[in-house]
């Protein structure tokens, strides 16, 4: 991905007649990749119905709150948003599709925000967490603000939960201070390298 920190992760699928097998996170493979191991603190799991609209969630930084997500049934439409303030691409967004056939992966590094929103009738989405959920230290931004401007499907009607709809616009959240700053994270995530084991094999995926 363009964005700093958000890495997108294609499995290696191995067929045959009784199914499939994929190995969708490994170690060693992220960190060949992110530069850094991931501290596995939390693993979630949310089902949502056609239409579900999740986000823009970020937490505070330090530590904020890192996430590897995948669509383990079903299809979702997978976005990051730079919300650092002071990055080259701040305020911009990228998506991409999860789904149970390609089976990727997206890692989003701390201080950027997620959202989602289901294609699918239902669709199960997997995620792991490198801190735990903290009430105190979660924002929302309007995944529905016109100026990020994020490209939702045409024809599937947002359902979002009450906190989400009243969720802030990005400027707002920024007048507000609520907004990570691009260089702490960026000082957060070497140090986060600087404490990486050093990793040798080969990632058995791509990333992009």
């Amino acid at each position: 991905m363009a964005i700093e920190g958000a890495y997108v992760f294609t499995p290696v699928i191995h067929g045959d007649d009784r199914g499939t097998f994929l190995e969708w996170y490994r170690q060693d493979g992220f960190a060949g990749a992110v530069g850094h191991s991931f501290r596995l603190a939390q693993a979630n799991c949310s089902v949502s119905r056609r239409g579900t609209l999740r986000g823009v969630h970020f937490a505070d930084l330090p530590p904020s709150q890192a996430k590897y997500i995948t669509c383990v049934s079903g299809e979702v439409l997978d976005v990051v948003v730079d919300i650092r303030v002071g990055s080259p691409t701040f305020g911009t967004w990228e998506s991409v599709v999860l789904d149970d056939r390609t089976r990727k992966g997206v890692y989003i590094g701390e201080g950027l925000g997620h959202a989602f929103m289901a294609l699918s009738e239902q669709a199960t989405v997997v995620y792991l967490c490198s801190e735990p959920y903290s009430p105190t230290r979660e924002h929302e931004i309007s995944a529905l603000d016109p100026a990020l401007g994020i490209a939702w499907p045409a024809g599937v009607e947002p359902l979002l939960s009450a906190k989400d709809a009243a969720a802030p616009t990005l400027a707002e959240a920024e007048a507000k201070g609520l907004l990570p700053r691009y260089a702490d994270c960026r000082a957060y995530y070497a140090g986060l390298r600087e404490m990486a084991q050093t990793y040798t094999d080969v990632p058995p995926y791509t990333t992009n």
